[in-house]
């Protein structure tokens, strides 16, 4: 993720906080064990390196749906282009109701066809039929013509990390934690968050990369986001280096000018591509989200927030919106494939990021085919249409 200039080297790790020293942290750890000896009570104020006992360590939940043929881990996938069967659309109602209680708790969970934030939030809207943008085809030019889409999620691992954006899915008693602050303190929302000890953090083990996590809270029906995340004393405390809280009942939004644990100032988990819509739904109800190496020193609603220097007139802001053309046929690919570019032909996709060129979003999940998603490399960007801009914000209008 590219942030403005001066406040974040990605070259540089974040500092982190300085150990205490041996002599101390062993002095005040037998203080702590002798009240609790002698005295029977209960230290809450003791912190150690141990993990909490308070907090809860979720598992990967056993994933036993009956999938289409082609989503199965690649290991076991026999299916081709060819023969994957097109799956009929389950039949979820277009209003969005109190469904939090059927979605489980884990690592990676199925939401169980609940649609975050109400339908008309602007990542649920139908921009179908929505006007194309006057500079659509001339943006789209400078680019690049020459590209394609990639899926920037599946399963297995990708140098040593798991494929994808992780999530994990708590209760609204999950114990909260500090966040600490760093570059982007001022346009973040305070902790604490309810992060638990195994929440799962994009690019891990490794301290490269935007290092996103990601928890909802299924009881209260909210959305914790970090960014550039790391657990200090095996997750007793977090830091990052911005973080956000969305209310996942409203259409709130952040404040004009600030980020969120995004670039573009919108919640990351809302236009991820999860397997359980594919799989299970067979219906993607919502845009995607999708990152640009260039963009503009602009950003257009939904979006917050720009994340570049250059002002040209033709590069991308941050928030624009594509969708894939209604005429371009989609019959020949695999049926999980086909509920991704339906969903792109009726709700579109968001630039939420600096990035690769046209990579879509999504979580990890050992059930993906890679081979069915890699087909979605067939789709060139000249099969693609940029909805029309109103509201574009730039150093000259903020």
């Amino acid at each position: 993720m590219f942030r403005p200039p001066g406040k974040l080297n990605f070259s540089q790790k974040p500092p982190r906080s300085r150990p205490k020293s041996v002599s101390i942290a062993m002095n005040y750890r037998l203080i702590c064990l002798l009240v609790v000896v002698f005295a029977g009570l209960t230290l809450s104020g003791c912190e150690s390196e141990s993990k909490p006992g308070a907090a809860i360590w979720y598992e990967p939940e056993e994933q036993t749906e009956t999938l289409p043929a082609e989503a199965e881990p690649v290991a076991e996938a026999e299916t081709t282009e060819a023969d994957s069967p097109t799956p009929e659309p389950v039949n979820t109602p277009d209003s969005n109701t109190d469904r939090t209680a059927d979605a489980r708790y884990g690592i990676g969970v199925s939401l169980n066809g609940f649609r975050p934030f109400p339908n008309d939030d602007a990542w649920n809207l139908d921009i179908s039929q929505s006007p194309v943008d006057p500079q659509s085809d001339d943006i789209l030019t400078y680019i690049g013509l020459d590209g394609y889409l990639h899926p920037d999620f599946g399963s297995g691992e990708w140098e040593g990390s798991k494929i994808g954006i992780p999530y994990v899915v708590v209760p609204g008693d999950q114990p909260r934690v500090e966040i600490r602050y760093g570059s982007y303190a001022d346009e973040s929302d305070p902790g604490p968050f309810p992060l638990p000890f195994n929440t799962p953090v994009e690019g891990d083990p490794y301290d490269r990369g935007d290092r996103h996590a990601i928890v909802i809270d299924r009881d209260n029906w909210k959305l914790y986001e970090l960014y550039r995340a790391f657990p200090i004393n095996g997750g007793a405390s977090w830091r990052a280096e911005s973080g956000a809280i969305f209310d996942l009942k409203t259409n709130t939004q952040r404040p004009r000018g600030w980020t969120s644990a995004d670039a573009a100032g919108l919640p990351i988990f809302p236009g991820l591509v999860r397997y359980d819509e594919v799989g299970e739904q067979q219906e993607i109800r919502h845009a995607l989200r999708f990152t640009l190496n260039d963009t503009r020193r602009a950003f257009v609603p939904p979006a917050s927030h720009w994340a570049s220097p250059d002002e040209h007139p033709l590069l991308p802001p941050l928030g624009m919106r594509v969708r894939l053309k209604a005429d371009v046929p989609i019959d020949d690919y695999p049926a999980s494939v086909q509920v991704i570019l339906r969903a792109l032909k009726k709700y579109g996709m968001i630039l939420a990021d600096n990035g690769s060129d046209w990579f879509i979003s999504g979580a990890p999940d050992e059930r993906w085919d890679n081979d069915a998603l890699r087909t979605l490399r067939k789709v060139r960007i000249s099969d693609l249409e940029i909805i029309r801009m109103d509201g574009l914000v730039t150093p000259y209008t903020f």
